[in-house]
């Protein structure tokens, strides 16, 4: 199967569509009045239509649907503000192997953000990371510009090691409107005490941040058990270990234990974090990541 249709098939857009319909309806439900601001990075967004009254605007008067109906309606815009989106995507060995799924669902989700972040007329910009940080698009605005972030993620080569510090040092989101970004990662460096520290740098962006870390069931709960050969997959390094089912038990606690110690300096540092196994429903996942406060979902 091509990278094109394993990632993106006919399926996977129309579900796509049909989740943005549904996220559209519930941020419309949300609104309420027109919201008007001197603010820069607004855009006017036709809403509706009502009866013209003495003293309103003649410039607000919709002359072709009085040419159809021989009556004055004016017609109401809402102020929508513009916002950064972005979305930066591990793109490290250990995304792709020993769990290729890992790299399907950081690619979809990138896509699925970038696409929702276009339809709602933001500026919308791609980068990659391993080593170093990547810029992989200009920062885009309209819809049709997801075939070309489409052609671009497709064509993304997972290696590399994991450079989580040096990666989240380097970028830099720019000040000119409100920035909205999703980290898209294992988390996986060198230490998870490099892991944590490297969300600190993170902590220091502009931006509003949401931190989507993407985990294999097995990884937090291996089925490994007796005398083995492991390998890291992104340095080659070969240990060999005598595992029991007590030690893969504690293994287990101190999983957990690097999770909650990751959500819990995300909380202190008002940074969004949501662990993302890739066994769960990308439309509910991805319902729940939006309905936690993101302003990308008009929250």
């Amino acid at each position: 199967m091509s990278v094109d249709n394993e990632l993106f098939d006919p399926e996977f857009l129309g579900r796509l569509r049909a989740l943005f319909f549904k996220l559209r309806r519930r941020r419309q439900m949300k609104k309420k009045g027109i919201q008007q601001t001197p603010t820069a990075g607004f855009t006017r967004e036709f809403k509706d239509h009502r009866h013209y009254t003495p003293g309103d605007d003649f410039r607000g008067i919709d002359w072709r649907l009085y040419a159809r109906l021989e009556k004055m309606f004016i017609r109401i815009f809402e102020e929508v503000q513009e916002y950064h989106v972005y979305i930066l995507v591990d793109t490290s060995e250990s995304m792709i192997k020993p769990y290729p799924e890992k790299r399907v669902l950081g690619l979809r989700l990138a896509v699925a953000l970038a696409y929702l972040g276009l339809i709602s007329q933001h500026r919308v910009s791609v980068f990659t990371f391993s080593d170093d940080m990547r810029r992989e698009t200009p920062p885009l605005k309209g819809q049709g510009h997801i075939h070309s972030i489409l052609k671009q993620l497709a064509g993304t080569k997972f290696e590399g090691v994991t450079n989580l510090q040096h990666s989240l040092r380097s970028f830099r989101p720019g000040r000119d409107r409100k920035g909205v970004l999703f980290l898209i990662s294992d988390l996986f460096g060198r230490s998870p005490e490099l892991s944590q520290e490297a969300l600190l740098d993170a902590a220091a962006w502009p931006v509003e941040s949401h931190v989507i870390h993407v985990l294999h069931p097995d990884e937090m709960r291996p089925n490994l058990e007796g005398e083995l050969q492991l390998q890291d997959v992104e340095t080659g390094e070969v240990r060999r270990m005598w595992l029991t089912k007590r030690e893969m038990e504690r293994y287990a606690k101190e999983f957990d234990a690097y999770v909650e110690g990751l959500q819990r300096e995300c909380l202190r540092r008002q940074m969004d974090y949501v662990y993302w196994k890739t066994d769960h429903s990308f439309e509910e996942m991805f319902v729940e990541l939006l309905s936690r406060g993101s302003s990308l979902a008009g929250a």
